[in-house]
Order: C-alpha cells, then structure tokens, then sequence
C-alpha cells in the first residue's frame, strides 16, 4: 500500500515524507540503549554472581527485578503515551533511566572491599525497570504513526531488532568491562547511551501533519488519530476510514461524499472533487459508474479488506484495547513464547560456563550470536509477513519451531550430563544449540507488536504494545526466578523441557489466521 505520507505530498514545518525514516532512526535507538540495560547486563551474570557475592537465587532476585519493573510500568506508560503523546514520553524516559543507571554507578556499584547489599542493587534495577518501560510504548507508537499498513510489518520489525542489536553490543562489551574496569563502567556506558538517544529524540521525534490542497491537517486528534478514520474525523480517510464503508472508490464515487477523503475532507463533498465536482455522485465517476456502490474498490470490493471493520476504521476504535480478546491472546502468547528467549538471555551464560564449561570467549560470541541472528531474522520476518499478509501464522510457526529446538537442547543436555567433564565438540554443539534456540524464540517480536498496534489502530497502538510488554517483561521477572528451583530439582535438562513446553503453550494461545480473498488487497486480514 502506498505510505500516507507519500500520498500526503509534505508535512508541515518543513517535515518531508522521508523523515519517517529518522523517527525510526530514533525508535531504534531508543530500544538499542535500554536493550543494552535489560539484556546487557545479564550477559554480566557470572561477574555480577562473583562482584555481588550472590548465589543462583540472589542472581535470579537481582535480574527478575528488571523485568518486574518493566512489567508493572508498561501499561501505565502506555496510556501515558496515548494521552501525552510519544515524543514527551520518550524524552521523559530516556532522561529519567539515564538518571537511574548513573545512580547504580555512583551508589551501586562494587569498589575494593565495599560490596553493596543485595536489596541495593534489586531495587536500583527495579527503578531502572520502572523508568525504562516508557521506552517500548511511546518509540513503537511513534513508528505506527509514520508508516502504514504494507509498510509497518517491515517499520515495526526493524524498530525490534534494536533490541537483540542493543542486546549484542551489551553481550559484547559489558562482561569486558565489567572485568577490566568493574560495573561503575558498566552502569555509567548505559547512562550514557540513554542520554545520548534522548538528544536524538529531542532533535527528530515530531508527529506527522499532513498537508493536502493547502489545507494543514494533523494526523492526531487530541494525541491519537480521529474518531473514525486513520486520518482523523475530516481527514485522508475520514469519516468512513482509511478504505473505510465508503471504500477508496465508494458508494458515492471515487472522491465523492464518502470517498477516499472523506465527508469534510480536501477532496470530500464541498471541495474541489466533491459532491457536485467533477468526480461527485453526479458526476464521472458517480454513484452508477464504474467506480459506484459495486465497483472492485467499493464497499464490497477487493479492498473491502479496509472496510469499516478494519483495523483503522470505526470499528477498531470503539472500544480499548483492553477490552479486545485478540489482543489479548496475542500478548499473552506473546508473553509465553518470551520464556525460552529470556532464560537463554539471563541463565545462558551460566549454563554455559557451568555445564558447558565454555570460556569467556566463546559465551561472548555466543550470546552475541543470538542477538545478531535474532536482529536478521526479526527484519527479514517483518518484510515477509508483508507481503504474504500472515503474521499471525508466522508466530504460531515460531512457537513450533522454539519448543522443537528447545526439546532437542533438552535431550543434548541430558546426554552430555552422563559426561561429568564435557568435551570441546560437546560444548561447542551445547553452544550452537543455544544459538538456534535463541534466534528462533526471538524473531517474531516484530510481528507481534504489529499485529497488537494494528488490532487497536494507531490511536491506541501505546495501550496495546504496552499489554504486550507487560506479559513479556513479566516472563522476564519469573523466568530468571523460577530457573534456580529448577536447576535443584532436576539440573539443566529439566530448565529447557519446561521452556519447550512453554513455547508449545503459545501456539494455541495465539489467534488463528483465517486468509480472506482480495484480489488487490495489500494483505489478508488476519481474523480471529
């Protein structure tokens, strides 16, 4: 589908339609400096177990504590963001985690002989969760705005892969540094990175208006878009929605009273197209012509697929997100498909240095591997799910495909612990394991969050990635906690069997995906 800003010509406040691109620039940065936080520091887990003078449990307390804070903060953010606006909420959350990593630098970390308590540094990362949260919201709404349907699979999936990106660089600098130069480095490298994006922020975060025919319209109306239309109540796709009951080429002709510009728009029933214009009911391209109540792009043509029950018509913004069962069952799957991601993200080096006995070096590449392949696959998934209009089949196949895997790490690691000294070969295939788990139960989060912001339309797309994250991050404060009464009941074995079945428990859960037929439909409309 042809982008909206495109469609639009320019954007007011000499903004042209290739800015989208830098406020994708900066929700990928926003996600890469507090991805670096969440999922850097654990890839520290070993230095923080031996710095800290923790045991598995307190390692668990100190890394969920991330995740709880990320989970309880993330709805709120949300509705904040839909009320406030992305660009304030970001600023604000960016500024305010900077703020709390160098409060861990200062005061949280250990120095010669002064070990800070447990409960100090729990509740530093818990603040740190708590501010952070804003992060995923209010950059993810951003991305929504900027992009359309045919774009924002590929938009969204680029903005996630800052996560395994930021998530790669912290797995490769931050045990290096946490070595040489202790965890005051550590916390004072992600301060810095927050701060520096925040600056970003300020600079290019701006919400679009659009301008037709001289007439300035913004895209939001009190914050969000209009009413009943993805262009708000008189604009592009106005009172019948984008492709709404109207249809591009409607009952009441192609740029007729309930046409593609909707009844007050540019073009609608008094402007320069409208009502009795050269293309109004009357006229050409009217009510009984070509492009009239039956014609392919009307409203029961192939592009019905955008009618008045679309994802950015009436319909989707009658009631909250919160109200939605689809929504709910995507994030909830969501959230159970992140349990096999995030014990390899928080326990995967330990698994690796205390089963595998892998050195630093190969637990470095290693985690950073997943990072990287999961950056890859989350890109290449987004472009594909555009074009074939199924994302919601795309995340039932990753659910199937992360419990294969995780169930043959299980069988691997209970072979290799009839071995009390594993080999080199065996490590290393210990290793590649965890890779191809990782990257699997990690590339469709993307998808995911498009599907979520395109099920509540882009007025309410901060509350909907907010319920998302907060059943992700969730499973990121239990994983690590429930994984040391694992490990005393039946060692690692037992830890990848309970993911694998974790990851199995988010296939049904996830809505199914019904193809509808649309000859010149951008992508099938995934139905619950």
């Amino acid at each position: 589908m042809e982008n909206a800003l495109r469609a639009g010509g320019q954007i007011t406040g000499g903004l042209g339609a290739s800015h989208r691109w830098k406020v994708l620039g900066v929700g990928f940065a926003a996600n890469a400096s507090f991805s670096a936080a969440f999922s850097g520091i654990p890839t520290t887990a070993v230095y923080l177990r031996s710095g800290y003078h923790l045991g598995n449990e307190g390692l668990g307390l100190v890394l969920g504590m991330l995740g709880l804070g990320i989970a309880v903060s993330e709805l709120p953010w949300g509705l904040l963001t839909d009320r406030w606006g992305d660009r304030r909420v970001l600023l604000l959350g960016l500024l305010s985690t900077a703020a709390a990593l160098a409060g861990l630098a200062l005061f949280a970390a250990p120095s010669g002989s002064h070990v800070p308590r447990v409960t100090t540094l729990a509740l530093g990362l818990l603040l740190v969760g708590l501010l952070g949260g804003s992060v995923n919201g209010s950059s993810g709404r951003a991305v929504m705005a900027w992009f359309r349907e045919g774009e924002r699979g590929l938009a969204m999936s680029i903005r996630q892969t800052a996560v395994p990106a930021g998530g790669g660089l912290g797995a490769l600098l931050l045990p290096a540094l946490a070595t040489r130069f202790g965890f005051v480095s550590v916390y004072a490298l992600l301060a810095l990175s927050c701060a520096i994006t925040a600056a970003l922020a300020w600079r290019w975060l701006h919400e679009p208006t659009y301008v037709e025919n001289g007439d300035a319209r913004a895209a939001y109306v009190g914050g969000g878009h209009g009413a009943n239309g993805e262009g708000g109540v008189g604009g592009v796709g106005g009172a019948g929605g984008v492709g709404g009951a109207g249809g591009a080429g409607g009952a009441g002709g192609a740029n007729g009273a309930n046409g593609a510009n909707g009844a007050n728009g540019a073009n609608g029933a008094n402007g320069a197209n409208g009502a009795n214009g050269a293309n109004g009911a009357n006229g050409a391209n009217g009510a009984n012509d070509a492009n009239g109540a039956n014609d392919a792009n009307g409203a029961n043509g192939a592009n019905g697929i955008s009618s008045a029950n679309d994802i950015n018509g009436a319909h989707a913004r009658s009631r909250s997100p919160l109200r939605d069962a689809r929504i709910w069952r995507v994030a909830l799957g969501a959230g159970a498909l992140c349990v096999p991601q995030l014990a390899v993200i928080t326990f995967g080096t330990v698994f690796l240095h205390d089963f595998g006995r892998a050195g630093v070096l190969t637990i470095s590449v290693a985690m950073a591997a997943v990072q990287v392949g999961a950056a890859i696959a989350r890109v290449w998934s987004g472009r594909w799910t555009d074009q074939r209009g199924n994302r919601r089949g795309y995340m039932r196949g990753c659910s199937l495909l992360t419990a294969a895997l995780f169930a043959a790490l299980t069988l691997t690691s209970g072979v290799a612990a009839v071995q009390h000294t594993p080999t080199p070969m065996t490590t290393m295939f210990l290793a590649s394991m965890i890779v191809l788990g990782g990257v699997s139960a990690s590339a469709w989060h993307g998808v995911a969050f498009t599907e979520l912001a395109t099920l509540a339309g882009t007025s309410r797309a901060g509350t909907a990635l907010a319920l998302g994250n907060t059943c992700v991050f969730l499973s990121l404060f239990l994983t690590p906690l429930a994984i040391p009464p694992l490990l005393s009941l039946g060692s690692w074995p037992m830890v990848w069997a309970v993911t694998s079945l974790c990851a199995l428990i988010a296939l049904p859960v996830f809505p199914r995906a019904l193809r509808e037929v649309g000859t010149s439909a951008p992508r099938a409309r995934d139905t619950a």
